[in-house]
């Protein structure tokens, strides 16, 4: 496919980067899709390493930049971006980010919202509330980004056993899984369905 016709997408990620890897390898050979780069708030993340293992251009951000719209926004809209992936990506979006993006930003979040979602609950903290609250079921919810952490209009979960043992490591674990398996088919089916020209 002739490459004006490829969809672009940015993902930012703030921490390891194991689920943006695994969104950049679904696609790595895509016909139709392309990962146009990965963008971090964190100089020591390690989705930087990963990055440049993967051959993917890596952009470190600061806050100035990121709630200005002569920053970020400004080299979103002049690369032609899509499509917005929030893997693993701590900060809220700038109202003006979210406006311009509308719909085109997805966040995967590791609880069943709106259960254990909200400012605040990110990694083990949400594995170990989940815990604490004597949950049987966890799991994934990927959604649209609004002005809101985790608020967004749901796209997509999935669900895992909680063991009566599991300690949040071993919560983590699980639901990283159900991350790694179903987060890149999720953003793919969803490019899909929109209308981008």
């Amino acid at each position: 496919m002739d490459g004006k016709f490829m969809k672009r997408i940015v993902i930012f990620a703030s921490g390891s980067g194991s689920n943006a890897e695994q969104i950049a390898l679904h696609f790595k050979n895509h016909k139709e899709v392309s990962i146009a780069w990965i963008a971090t708030n964190n100089p020591q993340a390690g989705v930087i390493g990963r990055a440049e293992r993967l051959g993917i251009p890596c952009t470190i951000f600061n806050r100035s930049e990121f709630t200005s719209e002569s920053g970020v926004l400004a080299s979103l809209q002049a690369e032609k971006i899509d499509l917005i992936v929030l893997a693993g990506f701590l900060w809220l979006i700038p109202a003006f980010l979210v406006e311009a993006y509308r719909g085109r930003i997805i966040n995967i979040h590791p609880s069943l919202l709106p259960d254990f979602g909200g400012k605040g609950f990110y990694g083990d903290k949400v594995h170990q509330a989940v815990i604490d609250d004597h949950r049987i079921m966890s799991g994934i919810t990927i959604h649209q980004v609004n002005e809101h952490f985790d608020k967004g209009a749901i796209i997509f979960q999935a669900a895992c056993h909680v063991a009566p043992d599991d300690t949040s490591a071993a919560l983590a674990q699980k639901i990283h899984q159900l991350e790694h398996q179903y987060f890149p088919v999720v953003i793919e089916k969803y490019l899909s369905s929109l209308a981008i020209h």
